[in-house]
C-alpha cells in the first residue's frame, strides 16, 4: 500500500513540476520547460517579443488574464509560437490587448511610425482556439510556415481602427499548407484573409467586417508564388471595400489554382463585389492598368455568392491576361452601378461582368 501512495505521490509532483504560471516575462524561459503554460496578466516589455518557441512536443499554451504590450517603434512580432503538436487556447475572460491606436497614424506598414506584427506562428499538427485579440497595430496574425493547423473562434476587434487610423491590419495571413481556419470574427482595416501561397487551406463559417475581403493574395511578392486548393465556404462579409478577391502582381509569376468560393453573403461591400485583377500593385495604381500573363489563374470555382454592393461600386470586375477553366454559376450580386471594361474572362463564364 505504501508503494502505491508513493507512485501517488510522485505522480502529483510530476505535475505540478509540469505546469507553469507566468506573471512575468523573465518567468518564460523556465515555463518553456513545463507541457502546461498559463499566461496571466503580464504586460510584456517595450521591444520584446513574446518567444514561446521550440517548445515541447504535447504543449499546452493557455492565455488565462490581460496580456499587454509596451510600446516602441519596431517590427515585432508581439508573440511568437513554434512547435509541434502544441494547442493554444484562450480562457474565458482573457483578453490580448495590443493598444495599437498609440501606433495607427493611417499608413499602416507603408510609412509613419514602425509598427509590430501582431502574433507569428510556425506550428505543425497544432490547434489555435479561442483568442480573443483587440486593436492590433499591423497585420494580426501570420501563418508562416505551418502544416496541418486548425484555428477556430478566435475574435479580431480592430474595430477602433475605423475612426482612430488602423491600416493593413490584416486578419490572418497564410503561407502555410494544409491550414483550417473557421468559426472566426474579424473587424479590420486590410484582408480579413490574405493567402499570399500555400495549398489545401479551409476558411469556413467566418465573418468579416470592414477590411478588403477574403483575398487570395497578393499573389508575387515571394520566392514561391504559388497558391493551390483552396476552399472558402459559408462566410459572411460586411461592410468592405471588397467582397471576394484574387489579385495578383503585375510582371510577376506564379500560378492560381483551384481555389472555391462557395456561399459567400456579401453586405454592403463598398467597392466590388468581385475582384478578380492581374496588375495589382502595392502602392495602389490604376485598375484599369494591362494585366500580366505571369501568373495564371486556372479552375476558378465561385458559387453562391450573393449580397449587396453600395451604388458608387462596381458588382464584378474581372481584369485578367491568363485564366482558364472558371466555373462560376448561382451569382447574385446587386445594387453596384459604376460600369468597368472586364478583361480576359474566359468564354465558359456565363456572369455579367463590369457592372
Amino acid at each position: 500500500m505504501r508503494g502505491e501512495y508513493a507512485v501517488i505521490f510522485l505522480t502529483w509532483l510530476l505535475g505540478i513540476s509540469n505546469c507553469a504560471n507566468v506573471f512575468d516575462i523573465l518567468d518564460v524561459k523556465v515555463a518553456k520547460k513545463s507541457q502546461l503554460i498559463s499566461l496571466k496578466t503580464l504586460e510584456v516589455p517595450a521591444g520584446v517579443t513574446l518567444k514561446l518557441t521550440n517548445l515541447q512536443s504535447g504543449t499546452v499554451v493557455e492565455f488565462d488574464g490581460v496580456l499587454t504590450f509596451g510600446y516602441q517603434e519596431w517590427s515585432g512580432p508581439l508573440i511568437k509560437i513554434s512547435g509541434e503538436n502544441i494547442s493554444v487556447v484562450g480562457k474565458p475572460g482573457h483578453l490580448i490587448n495590443c493598444e495599437g491606436e498609440r501606433w495607427w497614424d493611417g499608413l499602416g506598414s507603408n510609412g509613419g511610425k514602425i509598427k509590430p506584427k501582431f502574433f507569428e506562428m510556425n506550428l505543425t499538427d497544432s490547434t489555435v482556439t479561442g483568442l480573443n485579440v483587440k486593436n492590433t497595430p499591423v497585420h494580426a496574425f501570420s501563418i508562416k510556415n505551418c502544416s496541418n493547423v486548425n484555428v477556430t473562434n478566435v475574435k479580431i476587434d480592430n474595430s477602433e481602427g475605423d475612426v482612430k487610423g488602423g491600416h493593413n491590419t490584416d486578419g490572418f495571413d497564410v503561407n502555410s499548407h494544409n491550414v483550417r481556419i473557421s468559426n472566426c470574427w474579424v473587424h479590420n482595416q486590410d484582408d480579413c484573409l490574405a493567402i499570399n501561397m500555400g495549398s489545401d487551406v479551409v476558411f469556413e463559417d467566418n465573418v468579416c467586417i470592414g477590411g478588403h475581403g477574403i483575398s487570395i493574395g497578393s499573389i508575387g511578392f515571394r520566392p514561391n508564388n504559388t497558391v493551390n486548393r483552396i476552399r472558402v465556404k459559408h462566410c459572411e462579409v460586411i461592410n468592405s471595400t471588397n467582397g471576394i478577391r484574387i489579385k495578383t502582381k503585375t510582371h510577376a509569376s506564379g500560378w492560381v489554382n483551384d481555389v472555391t468560393y462557395e456561399d459567400v453573403e456579401l453586405k454592403n461591400v463598398s467597392g466590388y463585389g468581385i475582384l478578380i485583377h492581374g496588375n495589382y500593385r502595392n502602392s495602389g495604381g490604376n485598375m484599369e492598368e494591362t494585366p500580366s500573363p505571369g501568373v495564371p489563374i486556372t479552375n476558378l470555382n465561385i458559387s453562391k455568392v450573393r449580397g449587396t454592393v453600395q451604388p458608387m461600386g462596381t458588382n464584378i470586375y474581372v481584369v485578367v491576361a491568363n485564366a482558364s477553366n472558371w466555373n462560376w454559376d448561382n451569382i447574385d450580386i446587386s445594387g453596384g452601378t459604376v460600369e468597368r471594361n472586364c478583361q480576359g474572362v474566359p468564354p465558359e463564364v456565363d456572369t455579367t461582368c463590369g457592372k
